[in-house]
């Protein structure tokens, strides 16, 4: 029995993947609320792509204000949390109320005090933010409809010399490539600062330049 399950299984999962892919260039699609399991835990076979190792890739260091774009149910967003205190703050945000709220009850569990929560959607001009030292968007980007916009707030809520780390892995059917990723931050006015990772699973940091010039002024 579980032998034919598997056999269902598996084409079905392949055929929901490529639909969700070619829906996902022409509406936004997010993960939905129910689905969250499939992000809420780290992927045992994308060891680069686990939370913990992002953090440590992006050195996220205590006394940090980061905010996590996109942060679902806080795969990322609590040990982001956990690392940046005692001093530091975490600003979660999502387009989905009942995300954040998943959010809030792990934070809840863990006595976790320092998370500041935010629904809106990124691109869309609508999210008030306070500078940070690092943003994060963790396989998010493609679920953008603008990404060049959501660049363009993110440049401008980080301070100079701030980092914005993007996190890919071509299990998420809204994978984007290094070199689209790359193309992003040039026209915005980043720089390209680390790469960890493979054409498959990866963490690019990109650098807001510092200097007075560069401050409120990305490319267009």
């Amino acid at each position: 029995m579980f032998k034919y399950f598997i056999f269902i299984m598996i084409p079905l999962s392949v055929i929901v993947f490529y639909l969700w892919r070619f829906a996902s260039r022409k509406h936004e699609i997010p993960c939905p609320f129910w689905l969250r399991g499939l992000v809420e835990i780290d992927n045992p076979l994308t060891k680069s792509n686990k939370a913990k190792v992002i953090i440590e890739q992006s050195k996220i260091q205590p006394g940090m204000h980061v905010i996590d774009f996109g942060c679902g149910p806080g795969r990322l967003t609590v040990p982001l949390a956990e690392c940046v205190c005692p001093n530091g703050t975490v600003t979660a945000v999502d387009m989905q109320v009942e995300m954040l709220r998943r959010v809030e009850k792990k934070a809840a569990e863990k006595n976790l005090k320092n998370i500041e929560f935010v629904q809106g959607r990124i691109g869309a001009g609508e999210l008030q933010l306070s500078s940070c030292h690092h943003a994060l968007l963790v396989n998010v980007l493609g679920e953008i409809p603008d990404q060049q916009a959501a660049f363009t707030e993110i440049y401008k809520v980080l301070e100079p010399k701030g980092i914005l780390t993007v996190a890919e892995t071509r299990f998420d059917p809204h994978f984007q490539k290094r070199e689209n990723v790359i193309a992003l931050a040039h026209k915005t006015g980043f720089q390209e600062k680390g790469f960890h990772g493979n054409w498959a699973v990866y963490s690019l940091q990109l650098e807001k330049p510092g200097g007075i010039l560069d401050r409120d002024n990305p490319k267009s």
